[in-house]
C-alpha cells in the first residue's frame, strides 16, 4: 500500500473516532468559570431570596448587602448602587450591576455551576424546568399579583371566565401531581423561581391554599431543604419585614362563569 493511501486511511480513522465520541463529549458539562465577587442587594421576602438561596444550594460565595429590618436603610444601600433601576434583586457581579432574578439564576448556573441544578440538555425534563424557569414570573406572578391589586379596589364575585389567579396556580398544582418537581425528577433552579409567586397567591389569599394539597407537599419538601434553611437563617435573621395585608376574602372557586356567546352573523 502506498504511503499517501495509508496517511488517508489514518485520517479517516481518526475522523471516525472523533465523531463516534463526540455525543459522548457533547453530554459533559462545561469546566466552571471561576466566579467574580458577587453582592447580592437583597430585602426580606422579596425575590432577592432566590440568589441567596442558590447560593447556599451550590455553595458559592457572595456578600449580602442588606439591613435587617430597616427598609429604608437597605433601600438607600440600593439605590447607591442602581439609582436606575433600585428592585431587590439586584446584584452586583464583579464591575457589573445587573438585575432580574431568573436572568441571574442562569447566568451563575451557566457560568460556574454547569451541570447543577438544572436537567441535562436532552433530558426529557429539560422542557419542563425551562418552562417553569419562565412560567414563575411571566404567567404566575404576573397573573396573581395583578388579581391581588384589582382586587384590593374590587372584591371578585365570582372567578374570571378566562385565566385568573386560581387557573395559574391549578396548573402547578396538576403537574406536580405527576411530577415531584417542578425540574421533573429532580429539585432545579426552577423550583427556586417558583417559591416566591406560589407563596404570595397562598399567603395574601389570592387564592384557597387548602385548595392545593400538591403544592403544600411541595412546600414542606422544599423548606425542609438545608440550602433553603440556611437561606431564611441569613437573608430573614429578624423575620420578615413590610408585610403585605392579606385580602380579607379570596374570590370563590369554580365553576367558571361560561364565556359570553358571540354575537351572531348577519
Amino acid at each position: 500500500m502506498k504511503r499517501t493511501a495509508v496517511a488517508g486511511l489514518a485520517l479517516a480513522l481518526a475522523a471516525t473516532a472523533v465523531f463516534a465520541t463526540a455525543p459522548a463529549q457533547a453530554q459533559r458539562a462545561p469546566a466552571a468559570a471561576k466566579m467574580p465577587p458577587v453582592t447580592i442587594y437583597h430585602l426580606e421576602g422579596r425575590r432577592s431570596e432566590r440568589i441567596v438561596w442558590l447560593m447556599e444550594e451550590l455553595g458559592l460565595p457572595y456578600t449580602l448587602e442588606f439591613k435587617p429590618a430597616d427598609m429604608a436603610g437597605t433601600a438607600a444601600s440600593l439605590r447607591a448602587i442602581n439609582p436606575a433601576m433600585p428592585v431587590f434583586p439586584t446584584v452586583k457581579y464583579g464591575d457589573q450591576v445587573f438585575v432580574e432574578s431568573g436572568a441571574i439564576i442562569d447566568t451563575i448556573i451557566s457560568r460556574h455551576a454547569p451541570g447543577k441544578l438544572e436537567p441535562a440538555l436532552n433530558s426529557p425534563d429539560y422542557p419542563y424546568h425551562r418552562m417553569w424557569m419562565h412560567y414563575a414570573e411571566g404567567s404566575l406572578a404576573s397573573r396573581v399579583i395583578a388579581d391581588y391589586r384589582v382586587w384590593q379596589i374590587q372584591p371578585p364575585t365570582a372567578r374570571a371566565a378566562l385565566v385568573d389567579s386560581e387557573q395559574v396556580v391549578q396548573f402547578a398544582e396538576d403537574y406536580l401531581g405527576k411530577h415531584p418537581w417542578f425540574g421533573g425528577s429532580q429539585f432545579s433552579a426552577a423550583d427556586i423561581m417558583m417559591v416566591f409567586p406560589l407563596n404570595f397567591a397562598m399567603q395574601l389569599n389570592v387564592v384557597d391554599k387548602n385548595q392545593f394539597p400538591k403544592i403544600n407537599a411541595w412546600k414542606a419538601k422544599i423548606e425542609a431543604r438545608p440550602g433553603y434553611q440556611r437561606m431564611i437563617a441569613k437573608a430573614r435573621p429578624k423575620g420578615m419585614i413590610g408585610n403585605l395585608n392579606p385580602l380579607p376574602k379570596h374570590a370563590p372557586p369554580g365553576p367558571r362563569p361560561a364565556p359570553a356567546a358571540a354575537a351572531p352573523k348577519r
